[in-house]
């Protein structure tokens, strides 16, 4: 019977290493548009580990990230049912700066309150830069057209 163990032991790390590279994989967006809607549906679906996959990694990020889920966790269910159940809108693109850099404005269907989110290419990887939702300038306010996400 104790031979046993080590074998199932090194079945479940085996199993554990598959979906964490897995996990890894997915992460990867092809363009910035493709980041940010990854990042805004795992936060709306309250995947919060998963949205920090496609997030710049930085200390400033990974503490408002913090405060959003804790946020989503205190919210009454009829809300968290509003956002896994809501479509992502994105506007006209606001800037770009650079061909590594991408200002995108959003909003969902549950709230429909448009915002920003900065995505960054590094390492020929689009992450969103959560903190700049924080701290830009009101710019978010611009009446441009609504193209809605047809995924959900």
């Amino acid at each position: 019977m104790m031979k046993k163990y080590p074998v199932i032991i090194l079945s479940m790390l085996v199993l554990a290493v598959a979906c964490k590279s897995n996990d890894r994989q997915a992460a990867s967006s092809e363009n910035s548009a493709d980041a940010a809607r990854n990042f805004i549906r795992a936060a709306l679906d309250g995947k919060f580990g998963e949205a920090s996959n496609y997030m710049l990694q930085d200390s400033l990020n990974l503490n408002y990230l913090d405060v959003a889920e804790r946020n989503y966790k205190n919210a009454p269910q009829s809300v968290k049912d509003g956002y896994r159940a809501s479509s992502i809108r994105f506007y006209d693109p606001l800037a770009a700066p650079n061909d590594s850099v991408s200002i995108l404005v959003y909003s969902n269907s549950f709230k429909n309150d448009p915002d920003t989110l900065k995505v960054v290419r590094i390492n020929n990887n689009w992450l969103v830069d959560l903190k700049y939702l924080y701290q830009h300038d009101a710019d978010t306010a611009l009446n441009k057209p609504v193209t809605t996400d047809s995924l959900k």
